[in-house]
């Protein structure tokens, strides 16, 4: 049993009143050893994997985990290890990146919603439905290349325009919820000194070139907008049925125990999310197959 780690209070990361993310901490390391964190998760994820049986026989509600973070916030690598023991069958992973042409030719949310977990599974957002309220803002001529009706050039995309959109994303997840799908929304809240750091090993490191691109330092010079777009975001779309959680991911080791927590914290109190009972009339018979299969 590990007795010095800091208690995770999932309270304490979601989000149920306005924040400032300048105020907010990038680093919390749970005052535990690289070794303890390991060990944290390793627990966390088999109980997370057990939970995902049963949600799975249950079949009656889906899991949307929705991450999002600047550039090198860890979110790959949180997948990787969060989700590790979970059974193959019963996650699906969508990494979505600029919209393809056939994409382009639906609404925004369209990739999205054919993207949601099936009822009895777990669905992780790797970048989310959110990139249409964040990268577009801070570029906002790539709305023309949705061929929206009335947005004919950028001066046409007004603040009215951003607000009918958080609007829309809003309903968006609030009829997911009504339908049975659990919704996480969870900030990778890195520092800019940090997100430094790592380009640098992506340079350093022969085996993390291939990460690297030019473009991630023009996309740095933004990061006083995209503090501010994610700031409006979660603070606009935060809601009792979707709540973003804000993750300090400095310390990836610790941000993967954190999200590990706070999922499993949360998930088991659906107490009505439990293995279905077998019919009586199965049940009255068992003695009789477990005979039947005895004798071959």
């Amino acid at each position: 049993m590990i007795l010095t780690m800091e208690a995770i209070k999932t309270s304490d990361y979601r989000v149920d009143k306005e924040v400032r993310l300048n105020e907010v901490p990038t680093l919390n390391n749970l005052e535990a050893t690289n070794d303890e964190l390991k060990e944290r998760l390793k627990d966390i994820r088999k109980k997370l994997g057990k939970f995902q049986d049963v949600i799975y026989a249950h079949a009656k509600y889906s899991v949307l985990i929705c991450l999002q973070g600047i550039d090198t916030a860890g979110k790959d690598s949180l997948i990787r290890e969060v989700f590790k023991d979970f059974n193959s069958r019963g996650v699906v992973v969508h990494s979505f990146k600029t919209p393809t042409d056939k994409e382009k030719k639906h609404d925004y949310l369209w990739r999205h919603y054919i993207a949601l977990p099936e009822k009895g599974k777990f669905g992780v957002f790797n970048r989310t439905h959110y990139e249409n309220v964040l990268v577009t803002k801070v570029h906002p001529e790539y709305i023309l290349g949705e061929h929206i009706p009335g947005i004919e050039s950028v001066d046409d995309i007004t603040e009215a325009f951003w607000h009918k959109r958080f609007e829309q994303i809003k309903d968006f997840e609030k009829h997911l919820a009504e339908n049975g799908t659990i919704i996480f929304k969870f900030f990778l809240h890195l520092s800019k000194e940090e997100q430094k750091n790592r380009l640098l090993r992506r340079l350093e490191r022969e085996d993390k070139n291939w990460k690297f691109s030019p473009g991630d330092l023009k996309e740095r010079e933004l990061w006083d907008q995209y503090r501010n777009c994610y700031q409006e975001a979660i603070n606009v779309t935060s809601q009792p049925y979707a709540p973003w959680y804000i993750i300090p991911a400095d310390n990836k080791k610790a941000a993967r125990v954190i999200v590990a927590d706070i999922l499993y914290d949360e998930l088991k109190e659906y107490k009505d999310i439990k293995l279905p009972e077998l019919p009586d009339a199965i049940k009255a018979n068992i003695e009789e197959y477990k005979a039947i299969l005895n004798k071959g």
